[in-house]
């Protein structure tokens, strides 16, 4: 219970909350859990704001494309109302892994335990007197 009145990371907290729910409507869910709101009153500009509430982690590499492109109002329909079509060529998504177990580790990387790979001959140190 006090990590959802202090802490953001660990999901949202309770006054932000009770301020999405008072100010904004429901729009939907995407395959994570993510929950979708949108402000009912328009903001000084004229649009009207987007929220997400994740589920889990706050982690915004598991906003699918299709409620990223809503959010950022690029598409003015919400994936629940016209979703995106699904082409033959694209992958499901893949949350970023960086900073755990599962993150990519090239050969030579210092995490991997490997050494560098010698510089070729023409490779030349910039210096700022050059």
């Amino acid at each position: 219970m006090l990590n959802q009145i202090f802490t953001w990371w660990s999901g949202i907290t309770v006054g932000a909350s009770f301020d999405i729910k008072r100010r904004s409507g429901y729009v939907g869910t995407d395959e994570y859990g993510n929950r979708y709101f949108e402000d009912r009153k328009a903001s000084i500009e004229g649009r009207h704001r987007r929220y997400v509430i994740y589920k889990g982690l706050a982690e915004p590499s598991k906003v699918p494309a299709d409620w990223h492109g809503w959010l950022h109002h690029t598409v003015n329909e919400p994936p629940t109302h016209m979703p995106l079509e699904r082409r033959d060529w694209e992958t499901d998504h893949m949350p970023n892994m960086t900073g755990t177990p599962y993150a990519v580790k090239p050969k030579g990387s210092m995490s991997s335990g490997g050494t560098r790979q010698k510089s070729d001959d023409d490779y030349e140190a910039w210096t700022p007197d050059a």
